[in-house]
């Protein structure tokens, strides 16, 4: 009887969750919901009609699927889900969790080929991983092929523009881009351009007050507003902001490309050929990396590299606000809403959803009417950058899909993921988390209406400059295994266990280490496909140092400042 009881109530509840599939949901969500869009609305529901269709073999599953807890993905999880279950009758438990949870839970799923998840918005940075291991689906395969009959003809690949960063040395996609941000310069502008102020500074360092050029000019306007203002407004001020707490996002702090600002890298985009931005060498045309220390050619104890820690350790000293140095990631970036912070060289424009708060929610950052006291703008560069290199990091939360997971929840999983990102969704879902992975959103008349509350973002996106922010790329062949060395390498510096130059030397003999491992992997079991680590040969550092290009002898680490005005850098971008 009781059994019998289940029965009934499992077919009346797949019932009720089938009954309202269709096109009279979908009507109501594109007309409350999904507007603007760079679809009209009947190519919208063109749209919606198509994913229907795909999704009656899968109505009445439940899928779960992963990401990081960042506002795009709580619109995700709150909304997009709820209306891809109303419309497809496929229910998604889309959880939220913290970025380091997520790249544990891809390792375990990789690891132990258990299906602990049927997706992941997995970043970008482990498309090295992804490409060497083959854990991950190939979707320009999939898509042609096993995951054709569920591929939304209207997707349009090309529209994402992160496309190349989820792209493999094979030249075949291994993950869709879901979401993007970028670490720029972020700064006060209304106090830069105060009179007394830009007077003041050109008088003690020679040159106008404006957005630095180089970490010269930000160094010299973190020491003028710390040391020299000190007050503004009864405020005591700061001329910078950064973070050190002793965890695993201090490590993605440098991995996210600041040795790459500083210079440490080569030239080439998306990343450095040979010598990315993490100081790994891989030689054009293979894919087998070969060392990260100067003495096998890689750059992650050069001069650069210690120049780039040596730094960041010494701002977040002097001129950073008592207690930044014991903030994470997620503490350092919204405390800037205080309105007590001049500059911040490592700024990531996720946050800028909520720094255009209003100044009744506690945001010091805007005036009465909204508008954002702050803009963005490009980041400054060390002494070792030359033109052609990247110029910062941009993350790219990207949809991955693997072959533990069954074929049936992988098909279900991958009509949420292209939900998601669909064109009937992504303008309103740009607008809410302002994380743009299309072109087509970017451009759309919406963002051009609402660039002046943006304080330069859409200027941003929109201008050729976009492609010198790029994540991790090709050179790391095992993201979760290397990423975990650098944290504590770091954190010796904040604490002063170690000097820069100690530290570094650490890490890049670590990674060689590791590397090594993955190597004698590789060649036994052909762990990594064949494009594992095999590790150059140890030489003397004056050796790679006299070569041309990365890594780099020292340098003349404090040439003069230079900046720019912040109003002829919007033309520029905007013609």
């Amino acid at each position: 009887m009781f059994k019998k009881l289940a029965l009934l109530a499992a077919v009346a509840a797949l019932c009720t969750q089938s009954a309202y599939a269709g096109m009279a949901e979908a009507e109501n969500w594109v007309n409350n919901e999904f507007q603007p869009s760079s679809l009209s609305k009947s190519d919208q529901m063109k749209e919606m009609e198509w994913f229907i269709n795909a999704a009656k073999p899968f109505k009445g599953m439940e899928i779960n699927v992963l990401s990081e807890t960042i506002p795009t993905h709580e619109y995700e999880s709150k909304t997009l889900a709820r209306a891809f279950e109303e419309i497809t009758g496929i229910k998604v438990n889309h959880q939220l969790l913290g970025e380091g949870e997520v790249v544990q839970a891809v390792q375990t799923q990789m690891q132990t080929n258990r299906n602990l998840y049927d997706a992941y918005i997995n970043d970008s940075d482990l498309i090295g991983t992804h490409s060497r291991l083959q854990l991950a689906i190939n979707l320009s395969d999939w898509m042609a092929g096993e995951g054709k009959d569920v591929t939304n003809p209207m997707l349009d690949v090309d529209d994402f523009i992160g496309k190349s960063f989820t792209t493999g040395p094979d030249g075949k996609l291994y993950q869709l881009p879901d979401q993007q941000f970028a670490n720029l310069y972020w700064f006060r502008k209304d106090w830069f351009d105060r009179a007394d102020l830009k007077q003041e500074f050109k008088s003690m360092y020679g040159y106008d007050l404006g957005v630095p050029v180089n970490w010269s000019a930000y160094e010299d306007i973190a020491e003028f507003f710390s040391v020299h203002v000190k007050e503004i407004d009864g405020v005591t001020v700061y001329g910078h902001m950064d973070y050190g707490k002793r965890a695993p996002d201090l490590g993605w702090r440098m991995t996210d490309a600041w040795l790459s600002m500083a210079g440490a890298g080569s030239k080439g985009l998306p990343n450095g050929v040979p010598v990315d931005e993490w100081g790994i060498r891989m030689e054009p045309g293979t894919c087998n990396p070969v060392g990260a220390s100067v003495t096998r050619g890689g750059a992650a104890n050069g001069p650069a590299a210690v120049y780039a820690i040596r730094k960041w350790d010494e701002w977040l000293r002097k001129y950073a606000p008592p207690g930044a140095a014991s903030y994470d990631f997620y503490q350092s970036l919204p405390a800037l809403s205080q309105g007590n912070v001049a500059q911040q060289i490592f700024w990531y424009t996720a946050f800028t959803a909520s720094m255009v708060a209003p100044k009744s929610a506690g945001n010091n950052t805007v005036d009465g009417d909204g508008n954002p006291l702050w803009r963005m703008a490009p980041s400054p560069h060390g002494p070792y950058w030359v033109k052609g290199q990247k110029l910062g990091y941009q993350d790219a939360g990207s949809w991955t899909l693997f072959k533990s997971t069954p074929v049936d929840r992988r098909k279900a999983a991958w009509l949420y993921a292209q939900f998601v990102v669909s064109k009937t969704v992504d303008v309103k879902k740009s607008h809410v988390g302002l994380t743009f992975i299309r072109d087509s959103s970017i451009n759309h008349q919406s963002f051009t209406d609402r660039a002046p509350k943006l304080g330069g973002l859409v200027e941003f996106y929109r201008s050729p400059d976009r492609v010198l922010w790029s994540p991790t790329g090709v050179n790391v062949p095992d993201y979760p295994k290397l990423a975990q060395i650098w944290w504590q390498q770091i954190g010796d510096v904040n604490s002063g266990a170690f000097t820069p130059q100690q530290a570094m030397d650490r890490l890049a003999g670590e990674m060689d280490l590791v590397m090594s491992r993955m190597q004698s992997a590789d060649e036994k079991a052909g762990t990594y496909g064949g494009c594992g680590p095999r590790l150059n040969e140890e030489k003397d550092a004056s050796y790679w140092l006299n070569q041309p290009g990365s890594p780099k002898a020292k340098v003349n680490e404090k040439p003069k400042g230079e900046t720019v005005n912040y109003d002829e850098l919007i033309k520029r971008w905007t013609n």
